[in-house]
């Protein structure tokens, strides 16, 4: 068997990878974090409501949309670095775009359970994008973020929604992988010894939150030194690099309450595969979304993979129309990765393309009868 050898790198990549080496040591990177602009428009407890400006005048198209964040991830995943925008694509396609942001968690918020996000935080943040709007908007969420978007519009037949838009949101949790192994040693304890934990710390600290993020792409972490050095040419390449370590370090705490939900009706029953989910105040019953969802896996996500965030299908009876769909990318790229912008993000677009002519079509029903 004969082996191949790699190719010698052209003059004018050695040269930009000098230039790439040089900015990297000297200049502290090569990136540009420069943020999409925003004004706030409504806060409250554990909400700052942004709206996205518009870089240049231009009219407004198809529906609003708000970007909702899981907890314990920056917001910024939303607006990673230019190019590569979520934020930044929307406003281009002509969406009214809006963020939530729930800032940072600390030990005095460990009571705050998932209703205090569910019931309070989303739902009044979908109330401020419409009004403001002036129309009913989409959320669209990434991992937590999106399950959360869904359970509200499910406990909350009223709010100003169209339809919602999910990526990487898991929804089965026997199908999560890197979960299995943590589940006998849960069994043998009856998940006391993380309960103790969580409690005694008010939630899981943002320190050990960027721990188990880094630890779910180890391969990722341990090949990352060959990667950059491999990829020294390549300016974007590494800019993103530099983007994606910006976030992790940036990671926030889980509060405690919190915390042991997810950890007790997520990973150890995996209540939520059956489609309902017992909180403060009653049962919220995923039947009783009544509007279209979109739900896009990652292809190399370890996080959630495609059966874990596919399993939504079979719990949304009364959506009008669900979609699945899969993109390259693992639990972040698929969000905000360079092939984002031609995968998640078309499928993205004709969603709310098609939401916007369903809800057109229904106004000029309206207006006939």
């Amino acid at each position: 068997m004969t082996l191949a050898l790699p190719s010698l790198p052209s003059p004018d990549d050695v040269a930009q990878a000098a230039a790439n080496a040089f900015d990297i040591v000297f200049r502290g990177g090569v990136g540009e974090l420069r943020r999409t602009p925003a004004s706030i428009i409504d806060e409250g407890p554990q909400r700052k409501v942004f709206r996205y400006l518009p870089t240049a005048r231009r009219r407004s198209r198809g529906v609003p949309v708000l970007l909702v964040p899981p907890l314990a991830a920056p917001a910024t995943c939303f607006d990673l670095r230019p190019g590569v925008s979520v934020a930044e694509h929307l406003l281009a396609r002509g969406h009214d775009t809006y963020l939530v942001d729930y800032g940072d968690i600390g030990f005095s918020d460990r009571d705050l359970g998932l209703e205090h996000w569910v019931d309070e935080v989303i739902p009044r943040a979908l109330r401020a994008a419409a009004q403001d709007a002036g129309a009913p908007v989409v959320p669209v969420g990434w991992c937590l973020g999106g399950i959360m978007s869904l359970l509200a519009v499910a406990a909350d037949e009223d709010l100003p929604v169209a339809g919602v838009a999910m990526i990487a949101s898991p929804f089965d949790f026997r199908r999560v992988r890197m979960v299995a192994p943590l589940r006998p040693v849960a069994g043998l304890t009856r998940g006391q010894l993380v309960t103790t934990l969580y409690r005694l710390l008010g939630g899981a600290p943002a320190p050990l939150v960027r721990t188990g993020y880094r630890l779910a792409a180890i391969d990722k972490q341990v090949l990352k030194p060959y990667t950059v050095l491999t990829h020294l040419h390549d300016r974007d390449f590494l800019a993103q690099i530099e983007a994606v370590d910006d976030f992790m370090g940036k990671m926030h705490a889980y509060p405690g309450r919190t915390f042991g939900q997810l950890y007790h009706r997520f990973f150890r029953v995996n209540e939520l595969a059956g489609g309902r989910l017992r909180m403060t105040g009653g049962t919220v019953d995923l039947a009783d979304v009544g509007v279209p969802v979109l739900s896009v896996a990652g292809k190399s996500d370890s996080i959630a993979p495609r059966g874990a965030v596919h399993a939504v299908a079979d719990l949304l009876p009364n959506a009008p129309e669900i979609r699945l769909r899969v993109a390259p990318g693992g639990h972040l790229g698929v969000l905000t990765g360079r092939a984002a912008v031609r995968t998640t993000w078309c499928e993205l677009d004709v969603f709310l393309d098609d939401v916007a002519l369903g809800e057109l079509a229904e106004e000029i029903i309206g207006e006939a009868a």
